[in-house]
């Protein structure tokens, strides 16, 4: 392996164990995090030990063709993310355009803790305040269920925070407080859009994270809403990339459970 090539591997390495273990030592432990860490120890040992992994192949021809067999697949997969990551940045520069009108706004629950949203949910929200002063018209929607030990549902804290933060009338907000994921969020939340004689075939906004606009657009599309604007809001620059990278196996997982 040449020299740059070797310095690259172990410079990559680094900077990913090092982010991922801040995140980790914060609790942010997670898919998003685990991996990326372990791709980056797999970096700087090949790296580091190049040399040596260039003598054991030197002798054991059917290792060799195993190991670069496993890179060549390497480097297709990362070929696939990159993909991802550039279909992403397009949905998302779309989601930041203005908005045409809408019949209602649909916001994606992401987590609470003790009673208030994470900031992820609490990024949504805003997002969504913004949408809603714009858009009186629009009927609001919260989406998410009652979480493992909670006593109110996700759609009640949400609903609870766009009041409080945003000034915002409960009188205004549906919650649908049924869901535990996005196909549940945006199957129930038909139910209020029916009972107010809405259809989904008219342009309705889904509020979501940026790295989430391409999964949740999938999923609706699939339950037939044909006119799904997303809109997607801002995650924190700390845990952007880890989000996306996480988000990479999410649609992939979704596309195999066949939710799109």
């Amino acid at each position: 392996m040449c020299g740059l090539l070797r310095v690259l591997l172990t410079v990559i390495g680094a900077i990913l164990i090092i982010d991922c273990v801040t995140l980790m030592a914060v609790d942010k432990i997670n898919f998003g995090t685990v991996l990326p860490f372990l791709i980056g120890v797999v970096f700087v040992g090949h790296g580091l030990g190049a040399p040596l992994i260039t003598k054991i192949l030197a002798k054991n021809p059917l290792l060799r063709r195993i190991w670069y067999g496993l890179w060549l697949a390497f480097g297709l997969w990362l070929a696939s993310f990159l993909i991802f990551m550039y279909s992403l940045q397009q949905q998302i520069k779309h989601s930041t355009q203005d908005l045409p009108p809408v019949a209602a706004i649909i916001v994606l629950g992401s987590g609470t803790v003790d009673g208030k949203p994470t900031p992820t949910l609490a990024s949504r929200l805003d997002t969504a305040a913004q949408l809603i002063e714009q858009q009186p018209q629009a009927l609001i929607i919260t989406s998410g269920g009652v979480g493992y030990e909670r006593t109110r549902s996700e759609a009640d804290i949400m609903a609870t925070y766009l009041a409080q933060t945003h000034d915002i009338s409960l009188d205004r907000i549906y919650q649908e407080g049924k869901s535990t994921s996005t196909e549940e969020n945006l199957a129930y939340s038909q139910i209020i859009l029916e009972q107010h004689g809405i259809d989904k075939e008219v342009p309705i906004a889904i509020v979501t994270s940026d790295f989430h606009t391409i999964r949740a657009a999938a999923i609706a599309l699939h339950q037939g809403y044909t006119q799904p604007i997303t809109l997607a809001s801002p995650t924190p620059l700390s845990i952007r990339y880890n989000a996306w990278f996480r988000e990479y196996f999410a649609f992939g997982s979704g596309w195999l459970l066949q939710e799109y």
